[in-house]
């Protein structure tokens, strides 16, 4: 599916519907998760024919819960079941009530629920974001960075150059690419002696990681995605990313909420871990760190679900990319207009 859509997704509609929680549940009141934010992933001991633990499958990872806490719920880092419960509730009924909703003059709409799949639950650990560190659920932008975002995102329809990696079909970024998203969500892992591959659904990204112990690529060489490198701690596959260019940004979605467009520069370096805990689980974490955007290094968790019967089809993003040409050519129009006045 090649769709781009501003549409209130994810975390959004985990904002709009948080207000209606108890004044306790606002609070820093909180239950005990269904498993610990913190807590080290179990081991689980199935292994490849030559021997790698292993992570192989297809693994999707929608969710409503949202990338940055809301700020209306302060310290809290865990809803209880029945907030948990209520929220899902909240959700569909206002995915529901969007899709009922009359057409506005001029807004041309997007896609309805049928197209989108940006998930029905929270996390099972209940956590209130996927940011995870720093204890308060957001990202430590420095506000020179904010700006750079706020600039980029006020001129889209200046120039593509200010548009986003993902709308112009190049990629989704990284470790942008592996965050959830309005749909696409999914993620085919496959292990080779010396390799493991992670297939993104979302603009078909094929990252090959070298396990082999091989140093990275030269400092001159300078990546959209940067360069990984893998290697074992247990069961746990640590891929360490460094060599980004500085043309990119660390996130490119909607679900993403303020972090969509703040930019990446060459110091950038990421850090992911993913532990199979079960037969249907992956426990994924990634580490960003760039001194030159943020204050220090911020960490989100989420798992990585099992789905066998899901189908990951051919994501044909320029072959049918009509949005960028068609946003520019209205910005000219906006702008013939205005010079007639």
């Amino acid at each position: 599916m090649s769709v781009r859509t501003s549409v209130l997704l994810g975390g959004w509609t985990f904002v709009a519907a948080v207000a209606g929680l108890s004044p306790a549940a606002a609070s820093g009141q909180t239950a005990s998760p269904r498993a610990s934010l913190t807590s080290a992933p179990k081991a689980w001991s199935a292994k490849t024919p030559d021997g790698q633990p292993d992570l192989q499958g297809v693994w999707t990872n929608a969710t409503i819960t949202p990338f940055e806490r809301p700020t209306a719920l302060g310290s809290k880092a865990v809803l209880s079941e029945e907030e948990a419960v209520d929220l899902e509730k909240r959700t569909a009924a206002q995915r529901q009530a969007s899709d009922e909703a009359p057409a506005r003059p001029g807004d041309v709409g997007a896609y309805n629920q049928f197209w989108m799949d940006s998930g029905t639950k929270v996390l099972s650990t209940r956590q209130t974001s996927l940011v995870v560190d720093p204890p308060d659920g957001r990202v430590p932008a420095m506000p020179a960075a904010e700006r750079r975002r706020d600039a980029n995102l006020a001129r889209t329809v200046d120039s593509y150059e200010y548009m986003s990696v993902w709308d112009r079909c190049i990629t989704r970024g990284m470790p942008g690419a592996m965050f959830p998203a309005g749909y696409n969500n999914a993620y085919q892992i496959l292990q080779t002696p010396g390799y493991v591959v992670i297939l993104h659904e979302m603009i078909h990204d094929a990252r090959i990681i070298p396990i082999d112990g091989r140093a990275h690529v030269g400092s001159g060489i300078k990546l959209w995605n940067g360069d990984s490198r893998g290697h074992w701690e247990g069961n746990t596959l640590v891929v360490e990313t460094s060599n980004f260019s500085d043309r990119g940004w660390v996130a490119t979605s909607a679900a993403t909420g303020r972090v969509k467009g703040i930019p990446q520069t060459e110091a950038l370096h990421v850090v992911e871990r993913l532990t199979r805990v079960d037969a249907n689980t992956i426990a994924y974490e990634v580490t960003v760190t760039d001194p030159n955007i943020y204050t220090k290094s911020w960490t989100v968790k989420f798992p990585l679900s099992r789905d066998q019967g899901y189908q990951i089809y051919e994501y044909a993003c320029h072959e049918g990319n009509h949005a960028v040409p068609n946003i520019l050519s209205a910005g000219r129009a906006a702008e013939r207009t205005a010079a007639n006045k």
